[in-house]
């Protein structure tokens, strides 16, 4: 018989109330000298945010990035196998031993410099038209040497079965949002930005008559100006327009994209254009009077790809500015966590099935998914709840979160890697990495979608929603403490991994998700008057964050971040109510540390998003994430919660209060 890890703790106690001997939640954390009522995230992680400090290798430290941490150390642990000795050619030892050796081999890697790219920083300086630069583009699409437009196979976002062909938008150095906002940080950044591009000329020995910067700047600067914002990028309708691909001729007309996309192997008559306006406006600036800056921008993709795995030199000037001044993080990790991140990169999945070997057992995945059924059980309570839907649109609803699928762990089926080559040469793994998924991608074409890929690795401590699959994936990384833990109550289970699996259900029906049906199709399934609500419930949201002002004179975005604070919204109210069906069936175990499971709830899900970041990193996360600085998802979503307002008996004047008629509920 099947008992779920929660039951099986409980019965290993003895009783309900054994929790208490391994009660999960540190109290030594809190600082009660705060009222829950005014200050809920520092009431939870006061002490903690008073004494701990941001290691020097991090930008930003917390539940999340402790676990991490935590895995990475795991990680090479499980790593150490394939360094213990020598195995065939082609083995999935030699694969991960080699990738991982190549990477840490500073020696190596500082004697050679930059002769494994100097073939290509040659191609770059012979071009002279713009045929000779259109051959190169062709030549290097395979290793992802074009930053300026691009093919790739992904499925249709209306048949979810089929895969199809895209047409990528530009690739900028940095996010869309610095050079399309005009403000002070923003201007400081791109003046950073610039420098490093000049210095890393100097540095990697290209001759110049004049800074390179500025040039460079300027040109993405054009190109981003026909980008979409970041905002706009969300939307999943003005992401769908289909082009036959004997118009791009029409819009294109200084590089024949129709040629280029048939050359490099992506065989179709029809292809979507995500980022429509950029080609359209893409002759403007991609034109032979630009040739120049143009070449300077491929030499530069090539030093700043290069600089990560050349010289210690070069990789200290790219660190310096990526790491230091974009996000004030002190000091570079160390070498072997880099290289695990290096294979984690290339070949995750071969590394993550000796991970779940050691540190993911078998029973753990089925005991989960009995967690993630109370979660769907309540959401399906809450949209027969909902008394601003429609009963038309509930039934579109509930048919939809009967047909999400669930993947919880690793997966059922490994990728295939036995045609990515590895050697014992750093840039040459570099480059095969980059052909064998260029070529992995290319052919899915005229393929049935494989649902049974995975997006992220076994050990990677995240999860997400598809919405082309309609599924919600759990890696194993993320079903540990302080997210899940077999020992604790059951409020801090359902606070913590609980809500995260409430957070990805909720993306399935956020702005964006529920725009696909239960196919995963893009596909409207709303009547007019339930969009209407449902878009000023959310508008309603977007405002609320609007108003969090994480470093002075910088706010939260809103509409970019509404996707995941809807997830927030809706993933902590259904954990709640979900642990009530729980508690319901198996029972309560009564008060701990002098707190209610109602309480303990809340209280996990402050503990997760404890966090200290520097400055520099909410700056770039603001302009780049669409996920909200985590001390306000301690609170934000929370407060608009009768549970919480309950729970913890708030009362007009007190800080965290907020009226009943203002509270917003969506989910």
């Amino acid at each position: 018989m099947k008992r779920s890890i929660l039951l099986a703790a409980l019965l290993a106690c003895g009783s309900l109330a054994g929790h208490a001997q391994n009660n999960a939640i540190n109290v030594d954390y809190m600082d009660k000298a705060v009222r829950p009522q005014d200050d809920f995230y520092n009431f939870v992680n006061g002490q903690w945010m008073k004494t701990v400090k941001i290691p020097s290798d991090k930008a930003r430290w917390g539940s999340f990035d402790e676990l991490r941490e935590n895995t990475d150390i795991a990680t090479l642990k499980v790593l150490q196998e394939s360094l213990s000795g020598q195995f065939p050619k082609g083995t999935d030892n030699q694969k991960i031993g080699d990738l991982y050796r190549s990477f840490v081999d500073m020696k190596t890697r500082d004697k050679l410099g930059l002769a494994p790219v100097q073939p290509y920083l040659t191609k770059i300086n012979a071009i002279k038209n713009f045929d000779d630069l259109y051959k190169y583009l062709v030549e290097v699409a395979p290793i992802g040497g074009n930053p300026f437009f691009g093919g790739y196979v992904y499925g249709h976002l209306k048949n979810s079965n089929v895969n199809t062909v895209y047409l990528g938008g530009g690739s900028l150095g940095l996010g869309r949002s610095y050079y399309q906002v005009k403000d002070q940080k923003n201007e400081e950044t791109l003046k950073d930005y610039s420098n490093y591009i000049s210095a890393l000329y100097a540095k990697s020995g290209q001759r110049t008559r004049d800074l390179k910067g500025p040039k460079i700047v300027a040109f993405e600067k054009e190109l981003a100006a026909n980008l979409k914002t970041v905002e706009q990028s969300r939307d999943a309708n003005g992401r769908y327009n289909p082009v036959a691909v004997a118009d791009l001729k029409k819009m294109v007309k200084n590089v024949d994209i129709a040629k280029y996309l048939n050359e490099v192997g992506f065989k179709a008559d029809t292809v979507i254009v995500p980022e429509l306006k950029y080609y359209e406006n893409l002759d403007k600036i991609f034109n032979p009077a630009n040739l120049p800056v143009i070449k300077d921008i491929l030499t530069f993709h090539v030093l700043n790809t290069a600089a990560s795995y050349t010289t210690k030199e070069l990789n200290d000037l790219s660190f310096d500015f990526w790491g230091r001044k974009l996000k004030g993080q002190k000091e570079q990790r160390a070498l072997d966590k880099r290289g695990v991140e290096f294979v984690n990169s290339i070949a995750g999945e071969l590394l993550g099935k000796l991970y779940v070997k050691e540190n993911f057992p078998p029973q753990a995945k089925a005991d989960a998914e009995e967690l993630v059924s109370y979660l769907v059980k309540a959401f399906g309570q809450h949209i027969n709840g909902l008394t601003w839907m429609s009963a038309d649109t509930k039934v579109k609803a509930l048919e939809k979160l009967s047909k999400f699928k669930v993947k919880i762990g690793y997966p059922d089926k490994w990728k295939d890697y036995s045609k990515l080559d590895v050697s014992t040469s750093l840039y040459e793994n570099v480059l095969s990495s980059s052909k064998w998924s260029f070529y992995e991608n290319l052919a899915k074409q005229d393929k049935p979608v494989d649902k049974s890929e995975w997006g992220m690795t076994p050990q990677t401590v995240n999860a997400y929603y598809s919405s082309l699959f309609n599924e919600i994936v759990f890696p194993a990384a993320i079903l540990q403490p302080p997210f899940y833990d077999y020992k604790a109550d059951a409020a801090v289970n359902f606070g913590g991994i609980g809500a995260v699996i409430g957070h990805e259900l909720s993306h399935g029906f956020d702005d964006q998700g529920a725009k696909y049906d239960g196919n995963g199709n893009l596909n409207n399934w709303w009547t007019d008057g339930d969009k209407a609500k449902f878009e000023a419930a959310a508008d309603a949201l977007v405002k609320q964050f609007e108003a969090y002002e994480p470093v002075p004179g910088v706010f939260v975005n809103g509409r970019f971040t509404l996707g995941e604070n809807i997830g927030d919204l809706g993933g902590s109210s259904v954990a709640f109510d979900a642990l009530q069906l729980y508690l319901k069936d198996k029972g309560n175990p009564g008060l701990i540390d002098g707190f209610t499971q109602n309480q303990r709830f809340f209280l996990s899900w402050a503990t997760i998003w404890r966090t200290k970041t520097t400055d520099e990193f909410v700056v770039n996360q603001v302009k780049t994430d669409p996920h909200s600085p985590a001390q306000y998802r301690a609170f934000a979503p929370i407060i608009n919660l009768d549970a919480f307002h309950a729970a913890w008996e708030t009362k007009e004047g007190d800080k965290m209060f907020v009226p009943m008629d203002k509270r917003i509920k969506i989910w």
